[in-house]
């Protein structure tokens, strides 16, 4: 497992894509299992260690996660994410060529908690919640006809970069329940960058972890 950072107080590391942020129906290995075990371990800690899960990633996304190693740190980040003071910005390969090099979606989703998907609706719809992000195009392969974009979120929905990138005709290359190309592939969805105050010591903290995409590589505007 790769540590970005670590101290008493907050721990922050890499998700490899297709582990679960928590424990689901699958049973599978999850992150919050895998940091809980290297705590225990590395600092020979007997009993149960704490871990507080404050924000996740789906499980088809990689990037970066912060776990709070104290409740005081749990309860101070998790303020932040409800005050929108916790800053997540991502990478990702889509369809297609956009005809402005930047933009700003705002949709209002619904989620079908049956199907576990969600869908663009009207803003009448019952349930239906207002999602925003912008985004910057980084990067466009010709060949290809793909785009590697900066997404900035302004609200956490439901598979919200999957599905407003759908709807806005450019969906994310390798995503199996919304996009048109890639079926088989590993999603191009990666959370890098994530920017916050720490819960004690009140700094800022920008920490930052790209995905080992070609397309990245090639970009100089990350």
């Amino acid at each position: 497992m790769k540590v970005l950072y670590e101290d008493n107080h907050i721990i922050v590391v890499e998700k490899e894509p297709n582990i679960p942020s928590q424990k689901d129906k699958t049973h599978d290995i999850d992150m919050l299992t895998l940091v809980k075990q290297y705590i225990k371990e590395k600092y020979n800690k007997p009993g149960e260690v704490y871990l507080g899960l404050v924000h996740r990633l789906d499980r088809p996304v990689g990037g970066i996660m912060v776990f709070a190693k104290t409740s005081k740190a749990a309860s101070r980040l998790s303020e932040q994410i409800r005050n929108k003071e916790f800053k997540k910005r991502y990478l990702a390969v889509v369809d297609g060529k956009f005809n402005e090099t930047s933009g700003i979606l705002e949709d209002y989703l619904y989620k079908d908690e049956r199907n576990n998907i969600s869908k663009v609706v009207d803003q009448k719809k019952k349930n239906a919640k207002k999602a925003k992000l912008d985004y910057e195009v980084l990067n466009y392969d010709d060949k290809r006809a793909l785009s590697l974009v900066k997404i900035n979120l302004y609200t956490g929905r439901h598979h919200q970069i999957r599905v407003q990138m759908a709807n806005a005709g450019h969906s994310l290359f390798g995503d199996q329940k919304y996009g048109t190309r890639g079926k088989g592939k590993q999603i191009r969805l990666w959370a890098y960058e994530v920017e916050f105050i720490h819960p004690v010591k009140k700094e800022k903290l920008i920490f930052r972890d790209l995905p080992d995409w070609t397309m990245c590589k090639n970009s100089k505007n990350i």
